[in-house]
């Protein structure tokens, strides 16, 4: 682990933020395709509307939403379908493409902003009035493709309104080394360089682990209200029997067990929502 902020610097000017531009037809496919994608889509909808509803019954109004490196905007999307003001930004211009399209096919007309542009770019283009901060903010898979990941957390600082909830989702390194123990992989695990192919993978070479995004919350003064784990046995099964043959079973298990422990740790990605408030 680099401790030496100037280390920490040098590494990241290495690093450039990713975008999946030329490969989201790809992300498309791998990542929302199949039943991968639902337990994703099932799990953060488990726990993001309860507390987005019990936030604008709170309020008394409509919700403003930002959701940050947004990809397919499934999540975002859906809450503006349920009234709410959202804001969707992403990098990437086919990725941005391809959320809107699918808003289209709602049918409905939804109260949707989009920016393409890196997440830094975005503060220059939303109000700066402590009115318009956003009640929620939804970052999903989005910190193990930054350069500087932990910069993120002063954006949040200065977008989120009080009381305001964050929704972090993200890539649980401890997974990538479980799930190759589990398939005998050692080979990628005895190589301390290894780095997936960024031209087609979509396993990050920079996943942030749980304990350090769990510090930058707490020296940020966020309190943690929730954490589960997505899909925290599906990618590990080699045999796909019995249960595993209903996708509904699956997935029903996969909520089950996504907020408990130890289990909820096992998940490839993680989902913690937090608040600057003590109290909803």
């Amino acid at each position: 682990m680099i401790n030496d902020d100037n280390q920490l610097t040098a590494l990241n000017d290495e690093r450039t933020d990713r975008s999946f531009d030329a490969i989201a037809d790809h992300f498309e496919k791998k990542v929302y395709g199949g039943l991968k994608g639902d337990i994703r889509l099932a799990v953060l909808r488990r726990d993001i509307f309860g507390y987005v509803k019990q936030l604008s019954q709170k309020l008394g109004r409509a919700l403003r939403i930002l959701d940050v490196g947004a990809g397919l905007a499934q999540i975002a999307t859906e809450l503006a379908i349920q009234g709410h003001t959202v804001v969707i930004n992403d990098i990437s211009a086919n990725m941005i493409d391809k959320a809107k399209a699918n808003a289209e096919q709602t049918g409905k007309n939804l109260d949707i902003t989009w920016y393409v542009c890196p997440y830094q770019a975005l503060e220059a283009k939303l109000a700066t009035n402590s009115a318009d901060k956003f009640d929620v903010i939804l970052c999903h898979a989005l910190l193990e493709w930054l350069a500087d990941p932990r910069a993120v957390m002063d954006f949040f600082d200065k977008q989120l309104a009080t009381d305001g909830i964050l929704s972090l989702c993200f890539y649980n390194p401890a997974s990538f080394d479980y799930r190759n123990l589990i398939m005998g992989n050692f080979n990628l695990l005895d190589k301390a360089d290894y780095q997936a192919d960024n031209n087609k993978s979509l396993t990050p070479n920079y996943p942030v682990a749980k304990q350090e995004v769990e510090s930058w919350l707490q020296q940020h003064e966020y309190q943690i209200v929730l954490e589960s784990g997505l899909r925290v046995f599906h990618d590990y099964a080699p045999l796909k029997r019995g249960g595993h043959n209903d996708p509904e079973a699956v997935i029903r298990m996969e909520l089950r067990y996504s907020q408990q422990e130890p289990y909820k740790w096992l998940g490839r990605y993680l989902h913690i929502m937090a608040t600057q408030k003590t109290e909803l």
